[in-house]
């Protein structure tokens, strides 16, 4: 009989014996291969963690004893633990998160996606129990090792072992993966813990030897396992790595074996103090296509088949990815100086091909965007040429550094930000829609958006020949568009795309969003109204001609798919006015909310970023019904709705 559909909350677990734990883990895995294969979405992690995930909610009491999961990627065991089975939609709109969501359940504590975060809500959450008296609620936090090598979590057991009085329990899930193999010499410390021969030949020995003696044995076993946890763990000397922070170490142990997860489990709930439980666990784990993949087993998924684990229906096509990649070795080639650097996105950000090309001029720094921004600036002053691949959302994470150690020492540093601008399936903390008004604000900063793939390569070229200050190069995720020509390139590097027969609007495209631009044109062309659209490769610093260009027209229409809160816009809008131009400007882009999960196009929809949409609102602003109204015309009037009627083409 299936137990899976029988688990409508936590408590449902209380009467399940070991054995059937087991099959229900079993089940989980066929649940999540089934589910994935269909919709996309992370799918190693999560197998990786189905035994850990049981054993955390059968020994502790969600929602009361709160269990925080850094990133969140490896949530969705925990999702169909407390009554979310429903994967249908999974990361779609009006189904699942991919990651905890508060308004799905109150077992959702943490909504962030960006790592080594998590031990600092745990530090706050369980000081806040113990100062109001709620001594009989525990946290639980649940760490990657990937997410040890960002400094907040040393930050946050820094402070949490300066007061060790709460139920604190933090679980390392120690795959040695963050999205690849964790890197670092953290990394090293952890690997040797886990594949050393005396522990894993003692440990599984010990457990193979009790097993076959009978009930009897194993009760011996079961008995005097924590003590072999603690001798284990002193003969690894893994527990040295913590003995000064003066946190209770306890591993490590079998992140898949249900006996030692519930009886170490219990063990740390019963300490009274913060603990480390250090559980070893395969990513992928059950299911052999995601093992056998040595990329990053099976991480994050499209659509797959489930028996053979092949991509179905990717698409096809160039990505901006790739076209970066393909870009970097050209230049890498050419010139010596150029370095790659990531934050434990090595193949995600396209460094792969460099690496293998260069492998002594690439830096993984893991997950750790702060160190890598700044370390950039030292490589920098010692006359590299840094290329800092990072997700556009993850920029967010190192903009002092951008600001104090980049900028104000004018190092030569560039910038390449993936998936920029909105993303879809990932949801609110996955859009890069801030890296536009947030990096515009550091001084002497050059932002560049491409539209195609050759005008990625050719800025890209030029990004990385700026050695007085940093350089960015932003593209969104997915299919490169396909290349449109200019008809004109000006004098500052600007390009003009399409010329109307007046020049009553001027779009202003950002990046790819100037194919929206050019499908506007065209329909205000059949309302009579002449547009003029430009491209200007370098959104940031606003180049002059763009002010001339303004003075000509009668309304300027910036389009981007970043917040249009202090986005290029916003700069457009003041440039204008700095320079006595009094032409109106309306500033099209995302809303300053953080926006759910969805596709790309339903949410560029709900910001009103269609070209029916933005055609219709120029009609009226140009007719005069609309503001910001289109500045009058030569004449010295605006037409009427019935003289722009008879005037039509």
């Amino acid at each position: 009989m299936a137990l899976l559909p029988g688990i409508h909350g936590p408590r449902d677990l209380d009467a399940l014996n070991p054995d059937q734990l087991r099959q229900l883990a079993a089940e989980v895995r066929s649940f999540l291969v089934e589910n994935v294969a269909r919709t996309g979405g992370h799918l190693g992690p999560n197998l990786g963690v189905v035994e850990l995930t049981i054993a955390l909610h059968k020994v502790f009491d969600s929602p009361s004893d709160p269990i925080i999961f850094d990133t969140g990627h490896q949530s969705y065991v925990h999702k169909m633990l407390t009554g979310r089975q429903d994967f249908s939609l999974l990361r779609s709109r009006g189904g699942l998160a991919g990651y905890p969501q508060r308004s799905e359940s109150e077992h959702d504590v943490v909504e962030s996606s960006h790592a080594s975060s998590s031990l600092s809500w745990a530090d706050g959450v369980s000081r806040a129990f113990s100062r109001t008296g709620r001594r009989d609620r525990h946290v639980v936090a649940v760490v990657g090792d990937g997410a040890l090598t960002g400094g907040m979590t040393w930050e946050a057991l820094n402070n949490i072992s300066d007061d060790n009085d709460r139920n604190l329990v933090i679980v390392v899930n120690d795959n040695g993966r963050s999205y690849a193999p964790t890197i670092g010499g953290m990394a090293r410390y952890l690997n040797r813990v886990r594949t050393n021969e005396a522990y894993r030949t003692l440990h599984r020995g010990s457990d193979t030897l009790f097993r076959r003696l009978g009930p009897a044995a194993r009760a011996v076993y079961r008995g005097v396992r924590g003590g072999t946890h603690g001798f284990l763990s002193r003969f690894t000397n893994n527990e040295a790595l913590y003995s000064n922070l003066d946190i209770k170490y306890l591993g490590p142990i079998d992140g898949h074996d249900f006996e030692s997860l519930i009886e170490t489990l219990e063990l740390a709930k019963s300490y009274g103090a913060p603990v480390i439980v250090h559980a070893i666990t395969d990513k992928g784990s059950g299911y052999a296509p995601a093992m056998s993949d040595e990329a990053d087993q099976f991480h994050a998924v499209g659509k797959i088949d489930p028996i053979t684990g092949e991509a179905l229906g990717s698409g096809g096509g160039l990505q901006w990815t790739d076209v970066f990649a393909e870009e970097l070795v050209k230049v890498g080639s050419e010139r010596k100086e150029i370095i790659a650097m990531t934050a434990a996105m090595l193949r995600p950000t396209g460094l792969q091909q460099f690496a293998e090309r260069f492998p002594e001029r690439v830096y993984d720094v893991g997950i750790a965007e702060q160190h890598a921004v700044a370390s950039a600036a030292g490589l920098a002053f010692g006359g590299l040429h840094p290329v800092v691949a990072i997700y556009a959302t993850f920029m967010n994470r190192a903009f002092d550094q951008v600001m104090m150690d980049v900028a104000l020492h004018k190092a030569g540093v560039t910038f390449v930000l993936d998936r920029a601008g909105v993303t879809g399936p990932d949801g609110p903390s996955h859009h890069g829609i801030w890296d536009l008004a947030m990096l515009q604000l550091v001084p002497g900063i050059r932002i560049a958006a491409p539209r195609d793939a050759a005008r990625l390569r050719e800025v890209f070229r030029e990004a990385t020949s700026v050695e007085d200050g940093p350089t960015v190069v932003r593209y969104p995720k997915g299919k490169v568009n396909d290349d449109v020509e200019a008809v004109e390139r000006l004098h500052d590097g600007v390009d003009v795309l399409s010329r109307g027969s007046s020049e009553d609007v001027l779009l202003v495209g950002i990046g790819p969003m100037v194919h929206l631009a050019l499908e506007v044109a065209e329909r205000l062309k059949a309302q009579g109204i002449g547009a003029t659209v430009i491209d200007p490769r370098w959104a940031i610093p606003v180049q002059p001609s763009i002010v001339e260009l303004a003075r000509e027209h009668r309304l300027v229409i910036t389009i981007e798919d970043g917040i249009r809160v202090g986005g290029v816009g916003t700069r457009v809008r003041q440039v204008l006015r700095e320079a006595g131009v009094d032409t109106a400007v309306d500033e099209l882009g995302i809303p300053d909310e953080f926006i759910d999960h969805a596709t790309r196009e339903q949410i560029l929809d709900d910001a009103g970023l269609t070209a029916s949409k933005i055609a219709h609102d120029v009609v009226a602003q140009v007719l005069g019904t609309r503001i910001p109204m289109a500045r009058q015309t030569p004449t010295g009037s605006i037409p009427t709705i019935e003289q722009w009627e008879k005037s039509r083409p």
